[in-house]
């Protein structure tokens, strides 16, 4: 069996010498280690994968010989569980359903919910469960607790948010902390509000991009997981450029959920730090 132990905590003297000096002791075989230490937050981060058969023993024998307060987690291959949110672009949504038909993620799609319905027959080509809850007539809390317990009730691992163009309340990010991945247009804060490569457009821009980032209550502020960008020229008009930037965020989005999907990513306060 193939797993991943996940392993953050205060950096100290001697970290990875425990931790791989334990895992030969339990006969598990190190096929592949990344670590790194935030110097100056003072904080290690190490993601290591491991063949062998883990004793119950071997996370408490862990978590004993390192800092108070580290965080392990050992990780089976199991796919990741995830429920994607949309509103009406199809693009990102399109994007993540045809890598899990490839079998190019580990991921496993539980469900994709959608304020409009529009979508359904894109999620249902792929044979993924579809619900509309329409966003008409209630307030954003009420909108969010209504996604919010249909999402419970697929217990996700990460949801992403597929173009989703609504505001979170505080209260959703909270029940969701650390699992939501959002993708918006890299233009932010420099292009605020309604049409972004408008606005792009009418400033001359030369590159445009994408931006993926966990969520947190700082509207399209949270912790930074992956970012590309392109070069344009005074040729594009704000239509090409919508529609380059479209394809960059499928791209970036899609990286950020099979980095996610790895475990290859550490919150590590306002930033992350990200394993390749």
């Amino acid at each position: 069996m193939s797993y991943i132990l996940t392993t953050q905590c205060r950096d100290e003297i001697g970290l990875i010498a425990k931790i791989t000096s334990l895992c030969h002791e339990h006969n598990l075989n190190i096929v592949r280690n990344n670590e790194f230490v935030d110097t100056e937050g003072k904080r290690f981060f190490m993601r290591t994968e491991l063949t062998g058969t883990p004793s119950e023993r071997f996370l408490s024998q862990l978590q004993a010989s390192l800092p108070e307060g580290a965080i392990t987690h050992l990780h089976s291959p199991t796919k990741v569980k995830v429920v994607l949110l949309a509103t009406k672009e199809a693009h990102c949504l399109g994007g993540v359903l045809l890598k899990q038909f490839e079998n190019a993620f580990n991921i496993d799609v539980q469900a994709v919910i959608a304020n409009y319905p529009g979508l359904a027959p894109l999620a249902n080509a792929f044979n993924v469960p579809f619900h509309c809850i329409s966003h008409e007539g209630l307030s954003r809390s009420e909108h969010d607790k209504k996604v919010g317990d249909l999402i419970s009730k697929y217990s996700p691992d990460l949801i992403g948010l597929a173009k989703y163009m609504r505001i979170l309340s505080p209260e959703f990010v909270a029940r969701f902390e650390d699992k939501i991945i959002n993708i918006h247009h890299s233009f932010l804060p420099a292009f605020i509000g309604a049409k972004p490569y408008h606005q792009a457009f009418e400033r001359g821009v030369k590159i445009i991009g994408a931006t993926a980032h966990f969520v947190n209550n700082e509207l399209d502020e949270g912790p930074i997981i992956v970012q590309d960008v392109t070069q344009v020229t005074h040729a594009n008009n704000a239509e090409s450029m919508a529609k380059i930037g479209r394809d960059i965020e499928k791209t970036v989005f899609c990286k950020a959920l099979q980095l996610a999907s790895e475990y290859k990513v550490f919150i590590n306060g306002n930033k992350t730090v990200v394993f390749k």
